[in-house]
């Protein structure tokens, strides 16, 4: 072998042996290097594509866990015709959807060519209560909808951190129904607790008044014959 050949084959051990240590300085973990793990996908029929399906916990919340969890996953309509879908489920729980302005809504619908990112901020979501799930783990993800039919696909549970901070489940507003029917009950139990003096005050003044005009009356009898 020559002795420039023998250089070069140096060289390239030499190279080989400094790229994995420069990998293992950087770390291996997803948030090291910026990667997000591979999340599901799935395809229904030609025309239905569901890329980057993750249900997402609450942040802070972590291994097995019961309660609101939200859904993000970005749906395609591919086909020629509108598709609407029509239902989502979390495990065995059903997911209410809400539109764009987060009213509950009943389906969604895509228009052809339109894709749809669900638990973005400021787009529709699909979000449900008392889920059974394991943080870290994976949950069955099912998708009903008009035309194309179900598909189902085993979606990351993640907590509402990092890349996925914002795409939790939403506190739920109270109704107006609540709201008022919270202000009247704050109003009773007010009224319950002033004290009795303040109550009566009006009540007194008014029976006062009555009894200093009872003098003017020629007898009590009399009052009462009236």
């Amino acid at each position: 072998m020559s002795r420039s050949l023998r250089r070069g084959a140096a060289a390239a051990l030499v190279l080989a042996a400094i790229v994995p240590l420069a990998a293992c300085a950087a770390g291996n973990d997803a948030s090291t290097l910026e990667i997000k793990p591979d999340n599901a996908a799935t395809a229904i029929g030609t025309d239905v594509k569901l890329n980057n399906i993750v249900v997402v916990t609450p942040k802070g919340t972590a291994g097995e866990y019961s309660g609101a969890a939200a859904l993000t996953v970005n749906i395609a309509n591919t086909g020629n015709e509108p598709e609407v879908l029509t239902s989502v489920k979390i495990g065995d729980s059903a997911a209410k959807l809400t539109d764009e302005k987060g009213a509950a809504v009943q389906d969604l619908t895509l228009a052809p060519g339109q894709s749809v990112l669900l638990g973005a901020q400021g787009g529709p979501t699909a979000s449900a209560t008392g889920s059974a799930l394991s943080v870290g783990g994976y949950a069955k993800t099912t998708f009903t909808f008009k035309n194309a039919g179900t598909v189902s696909a085993d979606a990351n549970v993640q907590p509402a951190e990092g890349y996925y901070e914002g795409y939790g489940p939403k506190a739920a507003a109270p109704s107006a129904s609540a709201s008022a029917s919270a202000s009247a009950s704050a109003g009773a139990s007010a009224g319950a607790s002033a004290p009795a003096g303040a109550t009566g005050s009006p009540s007194a003044g008014a029976t006062a008044s009555g009894s200093a005009s009872a003098p003017a009356s020629p007898s009590g009898s009399a009052t009462a014959q009236q």
